[in-house]
């Protein structure tokens, strides 16, 4: 795609990458099997042994060309790699998808020979290999998933409806087992290839796509597959509908993250790239500016800074450096510490920023909480709720009960949305910030003297002996 291909960021290399797959590949071409003693056996027919076998003993691309003509008109070919990958046999069916895997890398354009054989059968070819996936042996799913990306991605003929959705399912599962999955390499490069497509972009996002790469890329990954991960990302961030929905899919705070620890340049340099597509694909002020912060608060622009001291022989990444300071540093630009609080909530990533213990911020703020029907009082109460981080709690706890104390029918608003029984819940939590903090945040629930208040959580600090972060 032309516009992929806006930024030097290498194309997927499908063939040369040190994958397990790939190594596991080159012992099993060295183990042909003995097709004349399984055509003995009628195990194979004629016409499948006179194909795999011609196709074999041809030395160049040339002679396989002429081969895959030859076998062309009669389906023969597409017959045969169709019935050899139903063997029952393991190592047969290793041997043959990887024969078909190299077969489609040598020459994209053999990808029609299948879908044509396909089609002449009035079907598709996903329904001849889809089920391959859910072989018990890994080294068979992985390579036929390599396949299927290939034959959906180097022709003219798109999967979709309910063979996309299945596959797609299929590398979402592979994702959520990345920690047990040692062809993770293999599932990362299939997803560069199918996202590099629009057409499959949308599909893969409404399958909560992005939610299994945010998490992978939240694990433990080498910096190969880091890469590799956040090159499908990338790819989502060209379609503008997806890009305008990154702020809400942790997309820029998972990128974030890496960046602000990341040495590799060839990550720094695509994380980049991201973000620059992100901002620019967006319309909307209010959207583009939440985007904008989002990166703020990963410290981007510390990030940019540090890198633009460096010189890179790299236009692009100038280019990029340039864009991301001007952007951000206009963000920023007469921020004010209610737009900077509303972002901080909006990510779901709190911390004892200044705006929480400011008394002035909570006077001039506390009743634009009920903005967008009670938007912030709502994600606090969520936060409480779902979060096992204890810096979050604390700050959550802290910030609803400073909303209480100085919006007079903010206990009203918080007993309505569930949010004292989930404060109250946190007086048993295991972390002694968390209670202390919980503490606080029921003692202003349940008293409307402040005077008397701030008195009595005088003496209840003296008493408290847990160090509050």
């Amino acid at each position: 795609m032309a516009e992929v291909a806006h930024h030097n960021i290498p194309a997927v290399d499908m063939i040369n990458a040190t994958s397990r797959l790939q190594l596991e590949a080159i012992e099993i071409r060295n183990n042909k099997p003995n097709w004349g003693s399984y055509f003995r056996s009628q195990i194979i027919q004629q016409d499948d042994y006179t194909f795999i076998t011609s196709y074999e003993n041809a030395k160049t691309k040339e002679e396989r060309d002429q081969v895959l003509a030859a076998n062309d008109a009669n389906g023969k070919a597409a017959k045969t790699m169709a019935n050899l990958t139903q063997a029952a046999k393991d190592q047969n069916v290793r041997y043959v998808l990887t024969l078909f895997d190299d077969m489609l890398q040598e020459d994209k354009a053999r990808v029609e020979l299948f879908h044509s054989a396909a089609a002449r059968q009035q079907r598709t070819i996903w329904s001849q290999y889809l089920g391959i996936l859910q072989r018990q042996d890994n080294f068979i799913v992985n390579q036929m998933s390599s396949i299927i990306a290939k034959l959906a991605c180097f022709g003219t003929t798109r999967m979709e409806g309910q063979d996309l959705q299945y596959y797609f399912s299929f590398l979402k599962e592979q994702l959520k087992n990345s920690a047990t999955n040692e062809y993770m390499n293999t599932t990362a490069r299939c997803l560069q290839m199918m996202l590099r497509h629009d057409e499959y972009r949308h599909e893969f996002v409404d399958n909560d796509g992005v939610q299994a790469l945010v998490t992978a890329l939240n694990g433990k990954t080498n910096f190969q597959l880091q890469y590799q991960l956040i090159f499908a990302v990338w790819c989502l961030t060209f379609n503008a509908d997806i890009a305008r929905r990154a702020p809400s899919l942790g997309i820029i705070q998972a990128l974030g993250d890496i960046l602000s620890e990341s040495t590799k340049e060839k990550v720094i340099r695509i994380i980049l790239a991201s973000f620059v597509n992100i901002l620019n694909k967006v319309d909307e002020r209010e959207i583009k500016r939440e985007a904008a912060l989002q990166m703020v608060q990963c410290k981007t622009l510390k990030t940019l800074e540090l890198m633009d001291a460096k010189k890179y022989d790299d236009p692009d990444l100038e280019d990029d450096v340039k864009f991301l300071n001007d952007e951000l540093t206009l963000s920023v630009h007469d921020l004010s510490s209610y737009d900077e609080y509303y972002s901080e909530v909006r990510s779901g990533r709190l911390q004892w920023s200044p705006v929480h213990k400011s008394e002035k911020f909570w006077r001039e703020n506390a009743p634009r909480f009920n903005d967008k029907q009670f938007e912030v009082v709502k994600i606090l109460i969520k936060l409480l709720e779902t979060s096992h981080d204890p810096l979050i709690l604390c700050v959550a706890a802290h910030d609803i009960g400073e909303y209480v104390r100085h919006y007079p029918r903010g206990k009203t608003v918080v007993e309505q949305y569930q949010g004292k029984q989930a404060v109250m819940r946190l007086l048993t939590a295991e972390d002694p910030n968390v209670r202390y903090h919980a503490l606080l945040a029921v003692q202003k629930l349940m008293v409307h003297n402040w005077e008397y208040l701030g008195k009595q959580l005088d003496t209840d600090a003296q008493g408290e002996t847990v160090a509050v972060k």
